[in-house]
């Protein structure tokens, strides 16, 4: 194995998970990325001297990355300072109308019957406790291996785990579950934001999202330094362990030979040989012939109703006053949930009401004052309508001054400056991950297939597999992640089944030599 070379297309998490593993295992690993920094959608804009996250900002599932580093020998609290939140968020709906959610199960229950009555509480452990169900169900036979079809996941929790399959409402929608737990609408909202996590409606999304609240309450981290350090970790630690990165190395084509995945070809015209492909991107570059029209066919084609939102991004350096004590996450509620989704998913067009996500880098638990200039990253969902519809000034604006509208009622007064802000629209995200008309999270989970119908890491094509949050198990930090580790089984996998294939030779007269 170590004398097999894999090539990594793109240093996105899922990319550099895989490379970090490849390389811990003693294969010769090169990872080709055209940008100029690790991370993909984990990236970070200078404004000034100050480094701002400008893609994921909440760190979750932390044994997947525990479990990655023990299997290389390594320690992750060595190399990455982690510190556990109390709050997980802030949420606002005006400016006397706030409700913390903590990591302890008790505070956020007695911080729910302050806000919204006992009975809500009672009804807050019972959600719990289905969200921890759902969360111990899937966790092993879905998030931590291969799983394409209903049929393979219930091969993988046997006969005695069906009953817990058929708990879990695979059929119900987020929001219509979320009704039967919850009466207050606030908290019928603040749940059903979950399904944003992926990019989709709670209106449509299955019930199995429920999880993400039992995710959070295991623990959120805060990164010293920013997530984008998570990016730069993994990068550094693989290049340590044997593997090569380039930077500005963007590839044109996958190449192929007799049907299977060979190598690659650069922009500048340089072939590079594998015995094996991973590609960190979107499937969707694939299918529109991005790297190549030869492994186009690699994955179905997705549907522009298909995918996922993609956002509207403010990062910047801004001074915070007001009533409002800001933590680092923070999200302000629009006050028409129902129509937000609507102008997304049905016309196509930025919210006239947004929900507000509001990361403040540079706080933690702690809603003391600042003084002075902070990093913040503001966000609403967006159609992605990229490369269709790239979104003129005359409708930004708009959304924009409702934005921070909102911030303002509920109590968060942003002195923002326009040469202190970078704004990123759904054209920019797409020009940044092709063939995804800015959509972030790939696909839409619509419907209780939907998690099934994301592309595995064995690709339609031998020798080309497919890692990142945009295929199986899911989006998010941690699932891409997953994402990595299952396409360097299913390599490793299938690169043995062929050697034991090609060792065995069938000679006339019925003799076998090795």
């Amino acid at each position: 194995m170590d004398e097999k070379r894999i090539i990594v297309v793109g240093a996105g998490i899922g990319g550099l998970v895989a490379a970090f593993d490849l390389a811990a295992k003693g294969f010769e690993v090169t990872v080709l990325e055209r940008a100029a920094t690790p991370g993909g959608k984990m990236r970070e804009i200078a404004i000034g001297d100050a480094r701002i996250d400008a893609g994921p900002t909440v760190f979750t599932m932390r044994w997947v990355f525990e479990q990655l580093f023990a299997d290389a020998g390594l320690s992750l609290s060595e190399h990455l300072a982690l510190k556990a939140a109390d709050v997980l968020a802030r949420h606002a709906w005006s400016a006397d109308q706030q409700l913390d959610l903590h990591a302890d199960l008790g505070r956020s229950t007695d911080a729910i019957g302050d806000f919204a009555g006992a009975e809500e509480a009672r009804r807050f452990i019972a959600f719990s406790d289905r969200a921890r169900a759902i969360y111990r169900t899937l966790e092993d036979p879905f998030m931590r291996r291969a799983c394409a079809s209903p049929q393979a996941l219930m091969r993988a929790v046997g006969l005695g785990g069906l009953g817990d399959l058929l708990r879990i409402s695979p059929f119900t929608t987020l929001w219509r579950a979320l009704g039967e737990h919850f009466h207050d609408p606030r908290l019928r909202q603040l749940f059903g934001r979950y399904a944003t996590y992926c990019g989709s409606s709670p209106w449509l999304a299955p019930a199995t999202l429920m999880l993400v609240a039992h995710v959070e309450r295991e623990g959120v981290w805060l990164v010293e330094g920013g997530m984008h350090r998570l990016a730069q970790t993994l990068a550094r630690l693989a290049t340590r362990l044997g593997a090569t990165i380039r930077y500005g190395a963007e590839v044109a084509t996958v190449l192929t030979e007799h049907g299977r995945a060979c190598g690659v070809e650069l922009a500048d015209g340089q072939r590079l040989e594998a015995d094996a492909v991973i590609v960190n991107a979107d499937p969707a570059a694939l299918a529109a012939g991005c790297l190549g029209r030869e492994v186009a066919p690699a994955v179905p084609k997705r549907r522009a109703s298909a995918r996922s939102l993609s956002a509207l991004t403010w990062v910047m350096t801004a001074s915070a006053g007001g009533s409002y004590p800001l933590h680092r996450h923070n999200v302000f509620f629009s006050n028409d949930y129902g129509a937000e989704f609507e102008d997304l998913f049905r016309h196509g067009r930025l919210p006239r009401a947004p929900t507000v996500y509001v990361c403040a880098q540079d706080r933690g638990d702690e809603a003391a004052a600042s003084l002075g200039p902070e990093r913040l990253l503001c966000l609403v969902n967006a159609p992605p309508t990229g490369d269709r519809h790239p979104f003129p000034p005359s409708e930004i604006a708009p959304c924009e001054a409702r934005t921070f509208a909102l911030l303002d009622r509920c109590g968060l007064i942003l002195s923002r400056d326009p040469a202190q802000t970078v704004t990123t629209t759904p054209a920019d995200f797409h020009r940044l991950f092709p063939g995804t008309g800015g959509a972030l999270y790939g696909p839409a989970s619509h419907g209780w297939t939907a998690s099934f119908n994301r592309p595995q890491a064995r690709s339609r094509i031998p020798g080309l597999y497919l890692a990142g949050g945009s295929t199986h198990p899911g989006p998010g930090v941690p699932m891409a992640a997953l994402s990595g580790r299952i396409a360097v089984t299913s390599l490793i996998a299938d690169l043995c089944s062929s050697m034991h294939q090609s060792r065995v030779a069938v000679m006339p007269g019925g003799i076998s030599t090795p």
